[in-house]
């Protein structure tokens, strides 16, 4: 579990009401411990400090230290002790004996298997199934890994001592022990022998030296693969002569590799099915991952002390989701919070951020913490410049974007009704100026309206002056300009947004042009705020990510106030210059579309 590096989320000093807990919950799942041990390992007044980390695989782990070494493990609420304490009070747990050249497979990931076990002269001690166990080598009475069994002692000698007999959890040499003061591991009597007539050379040539075994795992830590390459077990000569090297092999007529049985299906499977549940990543845990990622990033880079206080609504929204990778979204339905205010409460627990309930029902960060490690040792990740797809207007927001081609649009109002009636147009369709003008045109050529004495004029008729007229006027005659402009008037106006490659787009009412704004704030600072890019297909957060990497400088994303819709990105400072360049010279938006752009700050000479 612990082979590869893993990620500290955060690190606290231990609260005594938790160092009680803590000491109740070691006493519950290791009985074996006196009062006096449970003090030793859990101290009243010594320094202690609970650390949450993320695993490799995708766990979420809560260590708790003793000074600078790990000497408990919580998971699933149950609490595993780690090398350090089992050390400090080695019979705290039932252990198996291996051999000493398993060591290494065993710090490279692979479970214990029963092949590997050694019975001493007593035979196995007294195990339950799926209870704590630890493991040492022989000679050596200090355990060097922790896990849980797989079946009883009973179990294993009815199956003949095949198959798995730990589920190892954590070794010696591993990055949990790394994490420590890395005590090298201790010489500890045993009163067991080897089995017919072995005389265990620890320090033999041949075998494995500490050293070399922990350059070994450092080398195979850095590569891609999840395990080591797991070797026949050999036994040095000096253990004994052929005859007891037979013994050996006949615990298993199948190869037998550092303990691990390698018969090509059973125990190959079994492992391997083992090695890919622990490398498997659920989802809830890869959203909740993402989500503490998105949450550091907007601290670090988006949410400045201006910004306080925060509505958490806001920070979620248009400070998380801008740090977001393209290729992926957050869905706090999908992790395991649930709700935004269950996510910023574990936050606030960890002293990275203050909540407040500054009005009823608004929750607001009124305080981050940069001095926070977790927050100081986060590294930005290298974002790319957003991705934008021709053939999709919704996100429209990087240098392929391609504007729409815009046809100003009259929509037929209930007054017009009518009227338009006459040509099987009903209520609310929308028409181009060219398309009205045709209208009008055909209409009175066909009720001979023209003016016989001046053509320049057209007789207005009841359907006409019911249409157009203005309220109390007396409407008899009106030229051709007249008529297209009145009929103009009384239509509502919309627009045709066509995108290339995509059916055209219907927006209702007059399309507002994109406005760029520049606004003093307190302490002489200055923000640009962009509104209506959404008119324009244009996503505002991807936008405002966009024009964050530009820039280098905070943005948000805000619900527009005193409007009826639409949303506003901010900028810190004068931006209206890269703004402007963004919009007209690399998305080719017409400049007729863009209004603002003069407040841009004068180059200095």
């Amino acid at each position: 579990m612990f082979q590869k590096p893993f990620r500290v989320k955060s690190k606290t000093v231990i609260r005594g009401s938790d160092r009680r807990k803590l000491r109740a919950d070691v006493g519950k799942a290791l009985p074996s411990l006196t009062e006096d041990q449970l003090q030793e390992l859990v101290p009243t007044k010594e320094d202690m400090s609970t650390m949450k980390i993320y695993t490799h695989s995708g766990r979420n782990v809560t260590v708790y230290c003793l000074g600078n070494n790990p000497v408990f493990f919580e998971m699933d609420k149950n609490v595993f002790p780690t090398v350090y304490s089992l050390w400090r009070v080695p019979d705290m747990l039932p252990c198996l004996t291996t051999w000493p050249d398993v060591l290494k497979n065993l710090c490279g990931g692979a479970d214990l298997m029963l092949p590997g076990v050694i019975p001493g002269e007593e035979g196995l001690p007294v195990i339950e199934k799926n209870s704590l166990c630890a493991v040492s080598l022989l000679g050596n009475r200090a355990p060097i890994a922790v896990g849980r069994t797989t079946m009883s002692s009973s179990q294993m000698q009815e199956c003949g001592m095949k198959g798995k007999g730990v589920t190892v959890l954590h070794t010696y040499l591993d990055q949990l022990w790394e994490h420590g003061d890395q005590t090298p591991l201790p010489t500890m009597a045993t009163q067991q022998s080897c089995p017919e007539g072995h005389v265990p050379d620890l320090d033999s040539g041949d075998a494995t030296s500490e050293e070399q075994l922990q350059g070994q795992l450092a080398a195979e830590a850095s590569s891609t693969t999840d395990t080591v390459p797991i070797e026949k077990l050999v036994l040095n000569d000096d253990l004994g002569d052929e005859g007891d090297l037979e013994k050996v092999n006949d615990l298993d007529t199948e190869t037998t590799v550092g303990g691990v049985k390698d018969d090509g299906n059973e125990c190959g499977e079994e492992e391997g099915e083992t090695r890919d549940e622990e490398d498997e990543v659920s989802p809830v845990d890869q959203m909740d991952s993402l989500l503490y990622q998105c949450f550091l990033h907007a601290l670090k880079t988006n949410v400045k002390k201006i910004d306080l206080p925060l509505l958490t609504s806001k920070l979620l929204r248009g400070h998380m989701q801008i740090c977001c990778p393209t290729e992926k979204s957050l869905d706090l339905k999908k992790s395991s919070y649930k709700k935004l205010s269950k996510f910023l409460q574990a936050m606030q627990t960890q002293g990275l951020i203050q909540v407040k309930e500054l009005s009823k029902g608004v929750e607001s960060v009124v305080e981050v913490n940069r001095g926070h490690e977790e927050l100081k040792s986060f590294e930005v990740p290298d974002v790319e410049l957003p991705a934008v797809e021709v053939n999709d207007p919704g996100t429209g927001a990087g240098p392929t974007y391609q504007p729409p081609e815009v046809v100003e649009m009259f929509s037929v109002t209930g007054n017009l009704a009518p009227l338009f009636r006459t040509a099987g147009i009903r209520k609310g369709h929308a028409l181009s100026g060219q398309e009205v003008r045709e209208f009008l045109t055909q209409y009175v050529k066909e009720n001979e309206l023209v003016d016989p004495n001046n053509k320049r004029f057209i007789v207005v008729d009841p359907l006409l002056c019911d249409a157009l007229r203005q309220k109390g006027e007396n409407l008899t005659h009106l030229t051709w300009e007249d008529l297209f402009t009145r009929c103009c008037d009384k239509m509502s106006p919309c627009a045709q947004l066509i995108f290339p490659g995509q059916p055209p787009v219907l927006k209702k009412g007059k399309l507002e042009p994109v406005d760029v704004q520049v606004q003093q704030r307190s302490g002489n600072k200055k923000v640009t705020l962009i509104y209506n890019l959404e008119g324009f297909g244009i996503r505002p957060d991807t936008f405002a990510h966009l024009l964050q990497l530009r820039v280098q400088a905070s943005t948000a994303v805000n619900p527009a106030p005193n409007r009826k819709a639409g949303v506003q990105v901010m900028v810190q400072g004068n931006q209206v210059q890269t703004v402007a360049k963004l919009l007209i010279d690399e998305m080719k938006l017409p400049k007729k579309f863009v209004q603002g752009v003069e407040k841009a700050a004068k180059k200095k000479r």
